[in-house]
């Protein structure tokens, strides 16, 4: 409920704190006094657009504030907050609204900043805002299911028609996304294979380009390497002495021998000696690897072939394949042979989601049918208590039927309904075609009653809604207005005293004109200010004994009733 309203500097209104209790609050004044100058700032406050025409005479900032009482079982305005990281601040939501001089404007809920778009979402969990021109709704599919959904009470069915809703659209998504990526896999299996087959047929590793580039020009070059290690093999194992041939190692050995016999004579032929014996080693050492170099040095043609087509092979798949290594052509490899495997398990994936979504189509339908069944069973309760209402409102032959027809499953379920009236009892029509203003209304109302003992509404506020009516149907409307604000907060802002004279709260907005400028203001009406205010709704802008009379009677005749209702 709106249990406070704060204005500053807004159009006509100047300043403005009022306060709003529970039930039924009645806000009457003449036309053009200002009341829709209020509403407009409910609406500000709500995440209407702001612009510059509604800053007042100051030139200060246009601020609007508004505190609201919320239920704690409310737990959708309480996900919200959560969700956007705001205190609960024990069901207390305080918001307010900023615009500068400029149009621009700023948001705040409990203090915090919000964007505007969150006021949207907000608003309506807290005001309902009913026009005269909202009789719109009548012919809007979702707002009279929602109607008969919560006259049913099928809050759980419902939740899980839509989880099972969800699921089913789910896997239906992912079927047919995998559908369309095997479709272009498929068509690319042919060409991939192929890539893949002469890619695995070339037995690929990493270091084999470079391997092969070296034994390719070991190869090329092979008599000349044959010659340069026999030439060298031989020099160092024959050297001409005067005793014949004999090894570069031998004469080192014999020169050490030499030394060793001297070295008691001359110190430093020792260390001389040792030094050749080292070189003897080494070159004996050098003399054997040669050796073995050589013998393992060929001169083939055939295996030069060889080498040479192989290069020839990894040179073609480079380039076929746009890689500058053998390490590129490995990973296209391993790419292609991902890609056609997961191809088979896409299509397994795929399977398996089929049978998914036969399960759960299964279980879409059983909760579809089990939805229908209690709205069928509801919509004959809800056409009867909405015909009653109307006809309360001096329409006493008139009838409303709910209908329900198969249709194709939305997140609402798989029902199509329709509201068909008629003010005479015979050939019902849909409600948009065959009800005029009054009855329109008429309507509306009876449906918002419902909606006010059945569904968790917020405060709500009818903007003339008696428009087109008046005498004993207006005194009708007015009770079951006054009706409902035994469920909830209502605000009524209406010009007939019938329904003035309901509720026990009631608020006269007016407009004074001061030193040249003209204000709007609200204020709560004592008793006795009431009885005036009533008798001028009745008799226009000259008060009589008669009409002052008539006012009292009204009130003590509402008084009365609303102490029986409670």
């Amino acid at each position: 409920m709106l249990k406070r309203l704060s204005v500053r500097n807004y159009v006509l209104i100047d300043s403005l704190d009022i306060d709003f209790p529970e039930g039924l609050v009645i806000i009457t004044g003449q036309t053009g006094a200002g009341k829709s100058i209020l509403l407009g700032a409910l609406s500000l406050l709500l995440g209407s657009k702001a612009d510059a025409s509604m800053i007042g005479s100051s030139a200060d900032n246009c601020v609007v504030e508004g505190e609201f009482s919320v239920p704690e079982e409310d737990d959708v305005l309480k996900g919200l907050l959560e969700d956007n990281d705001m205190d609960w601040d024990d069901g207390i939501l305080t918001v307010r609204r900023v615009v500068n001089p400029t149009g621009r404007s700023r948001a705040f809920v409990n203090d915090s900043p919000v964007q505007l778009q969150f006021l949207s979402v907000l608003a309506p969990r807290l005001i309902d805002i009913h026009s005269q021109h909202q009789t719109l709704l009548l012919t809007d599919r979702h707002f009279q299911m929602s109607l008969l959904d919560h006259f049913a009470g099928d809050r759980e069915l419902l939740d899980g028609y839509r989880q099972h809703y969800r699921k089913y659209n789910d896997l239906c998504r992912e079927y047919d996304r995998i559908g369309k990526a095997l479709e272009k896999s498929r068509a690319e299996y042919e060409y991939d294979k192929a890539r893949l087959d002469r890619l695995t047929a070339a037995n690929l590793r990493d270091n084999d380009l470079e391997e092969l580039e070296a034994e390719q020009k070991q190869l090329a070059n092979a008599e000349e390497i044959k010659e340069c290690l026999c030439t060298a093999e031989n020099l160092l194992g024959s050297v001409q002495s005067g005793d014949g041939e004999t090894s570069v190692p031998s004469l080192l050995r014999e020169a050490s021998r030499h030394l060793d016999r001297i070295s008691g004579f001359v110190p430093a032929a020792e260390s001389l000696s040792s030094r050749l014996e080292s070189c003897r080693l080494e070159l004996d050492d050098i003399i054997s690897e040669l050796s073995s170099v050589n013998s393992d040095t060929e001169v083939s043609e055939g295996r030069l072939q060889e080498v040479e087509e192989r290069l020839s092979l990894l040179y073609s798949l480079m380039r076929a394949f746009s890689c500058d290594s053998v390490a590129g052509l490995v990973a296209v490899r391993d790419s292609l042979s991902e890609s056609i495997s997961g191809m088979a398990v896409s299509d397994e994936r795929r399977s398996e989601i089929g049978k998914e979504m036969q399960v759960e189509s299964a279980s879409l339908e059983n909760a579809a049918k089990r939805l229908s069944e209690a709205r069928k069973e509801a919509a004959g309760r809800l056409s009867s208590a909405i015909r009653d209402l109307v006809r309360s409102m001096e329409l006493p032959d008139a009838e409303f039927s709910i209908g329900l027809e198969p249709s194709e499953k939305t997140s609402d379920g798989a029902d199509s309904v329709s509201y068909s009236f008629s003010s005479t009892g015979r050939n019902l029509k849909d409600v948009s075609k065959c009800a005029s203003g009054g009855e329109m209304s008429r309507i509306m109302l009876a449906l918002k009653s419902i909606m006010a003992r059945y569904a968790n509404m917020p405060a709500m506020i009818f903007d003339e809604i008696d428009t087109g009516v008046s005498g004993s149907v207006a005194d009708k409307m007015g009770s079951v207005i006054c009706d409902m604000g035994k469920y909830m907060q209502v605000f009524a802002i209406t010009h007939l005293p019938q329904v003035a004279a309901k509720g026990s709260a009631h608020y006269l907005v007016s407009k004074t004109t001061t030193d040249g400028r003209t204000v709007s203001e609200i204020k709560r009406l004592s008793d006795k200010e009431r009885v005036m205010e009533i008798a001028r709704m009745l008799s226009g802008s000259v008060l009589t004994d008669a009409a002052v009379a008539n006012a009292e009677s009204l009130l003590a005749e509402n008084q009365s009733s609303i102490r029986e209702m409670e």
